[in-house]
């Protein structure tokens, strides 16, 4: 019988390595600041997600000095850069950046970017189940929730191809630089991978 985890809230961990058969999710540290501020010149990641705008050498410098380490130490935030696997410890190039971020009791919600000249080739939805996964068997996590802009096709794609179920929209759920807009909402849960939750699940009849 697999074993039942008792979820904890802002539970700090250690950053932790992950692999699959193409990609290295490791924690990134001062040696990747140029790769994620070239990543994050793109208009697309600025359109999308929550990076500044403009998006400055000391953005970068910050995220992976100080939002990234802070995240994992106080167990607010798991923030791993995802990239090629080459052999080495590092790996090679960065592809994407992919965290959850922890919402309520046993609730996190992911977060992803890719690199424009690495997207359309699966990696962000590989890396987004192979995170969910680990967050459910090692974070106790029960739902990993994923949100975007309505609007935003591509992270709308990957969560689909990663399995998440859509759920609907919720107004002005989402402020994006200063102006409140509607979000699109889905869930992934253990269940959905084969995985036990830490507390039973009791969806109502006919569901």
């Amino acid at each position: 019988m697999a074993s039942v985890r008792t979820p904890e809230q802002n539970r700090p961990m250690e950053p932790v390595t992950l692999t699959t058969d193409r990609l290295l999710l490791r924690t990134v540290d001062g040696d990747d600041s140029d790769a994620v501020y070239a990543a994050c010149q793109d208009p697309d990641i600025q359109r999308w997600t929550t990076v500044p705008s403009p998006y400055l050498r000391e953005h970068a410098e910050s995220f992976v000095g100080q939002l990234v380490p802070d995240g994992w130490r106080d167990g607010s935030m798991f923030t791993l850069g995802v990239f090629l696997r080459d052999g080495s410890r590092r790996g090679g190039a960065l592809v994407a950046m992919v965290g959850i971020t922890m919402r309520s009791l046993g609730t996190g919600e992911i977060g992803f970017w890719a690199t424009k000249e690495h997207r359309g080739r699966g990696y962000v939805t590989e890396a987004a189940l192979t995170v969910s996964r680990w967050a459910f068997t090692s974070v106790g996590i029960d739902r990993v929730e994923w949100r975007a802009e309505v609007g935003n096709e591509a992270s709308r794609a990957v969560a689909r191809r990663a399995g998440f179920a859509m759920e609907g929209t919720l107004r002005s759920a989402i402020n994006h630089q200063g102006v409140r807009r509607d979000c699109w909402v889905g869930s992934l849960l253990p269940s959905d991978l084969g995985l036990p939750s830490t507390a039973p699940y009791l969806p109502p009849r006919g569901a």
